[in-house]
């Protein structure tokens, strides 16, 4: 079960019942994408930045970065990365607090963009709905392939040591220390420490809450407006070229994966090489115009190029491959 079903629930009673829209029209896609997902990243940025202040004031984060930075770990800390993304059932955007929340707790650059790559890549649609669509073959495949890239992006960024682009305010939003000298060694208050979770919670939240209303607007107005007659037109064109037009095609295109496989699947029943439907998909649900703006108060327009660029090379590939096959 879709534990945001209730949240979908709520959209549909919204854009059908209380205004009225019909439900084939233009305008219901665009109310109905903007209220279930405005709503879904809000309760996440929400939740996973207070536990993200919670984590970061307990957490031994020294022994962490020790860890994950151990040359004798060396690769396990990139797959347990992706796997930890393969478990979240986040789109591109909603993986974005976590991601803000590794980066401020000190975690390595290359392991939280393993984690930002394979969150929305490998998911409840690639691990459940693709044997019934694609066979299990493609599905194993698929979902390896997506670990691989997840994996190979994020250890391409660790090595090019692309820390200097991070903001740097992202990485102080904690006031222990002051708490600390406060109370001289004291205990702590409870409440006083729920003020100071709060308080960071809220710093954060209040930091990236603009870009996430403007990312859903721009991406429900996608979502809704751009007719799918247009994206069959141009996929259906097979060349040594389909791969990379499905990707930039797919990019501007926020969706999840659940709402995009029956596209798909309509799309290669059509005619459309297997690749070039699945370089199609995986762009629109893993890279994102919305997704870009969120990200750009984390990081500075270099990083976020190149890691639309490892992204967006990984998906190409993935395509080339399954159409040669």
């Amino acid at each position: 079960m879709d534990i945001f079903s209730p949240l979908q629930s709520f959209a549909n009673t919204v854009t059908y019942n209380w205004f009225g829209i019909t439900k084939q029209s233009y305008t219901a896609g665009v109310v109905n994408f903007w209220i279930y997902d405005i709503l879904k990243i809000s309760i996440l940025l929400v939740i996973i930045n207070y536990f993200m202040a919670i984590t970061r004031y307990y957490f031994p984060m020294e022994k962490v970065r020790e860890l994950l930075t151990n040359k004798n770990w060396f690769g396990t800390q990139y797959l347990l990365a992706a796997i930890l993304g393969v478990v979240t059932p986040f789109c591109s955007c909603s993986s974005i607090p976590l991601f803000m929340g590794f980066l401020s707790a000190g975690i390595p650059l290359g392991i939280t963009f393993t984690f930002l790559i394979s969150s929305p890549l490998i998911n409840e649609s690639s691990l459940f709905l693709f044997p019934s669509v694609f066979g299990i073959e493609v599905t194993l495949l698929y979902n390896l392939l997506g670990i691989v890239i997840a994996i190979t992006g994020g250890y391409f960024i660790q090595r090019m040591k692309l820390e200097k682009y991070i903001q740097p305010d992202i990485l102080a939003f904690t006031n222990k220390s002051r708490l600390v000298q406060k109370y001289e060694g004291q205990n702590i208050p409870f409440k006083e420490k729920v003020k100071l979770w709060t308080q960071e919670m809220l710093n954060i939240t209040k930091k990236i809450y603009p870009y996430v209303l403007l990312g859903v607007t721009l991406g429900a107005l996608i979502h809704g407006l751009v007719p799918d007659s247009l994206v069959n037109s141009v996929l259906s064109k097979s060349s040594g070229w389909s791969a990379p037009t499905a990707v930039l095609l797919g990019i501007p295109l926020y969706a999840n994966s659940v709402s995009v496989v029956p596209i798909i699947e309509a799309l290669v029943n059509k005619g459309v090489p297997l690749g070039t439907a699945l370089a199609f998909m995986t762009a629109t649900v893993t890279l994102s115009i919305p997704e870009a703006l969120m990200l750009k108060t984390v990081l500075k327009w270099q990083l976020l190029a190149i890691f639309f660029g490892i992204t967006t090379i990984g998906i190409v590939l993935m395509g080339y491959l399954f159409n040669a096959l």
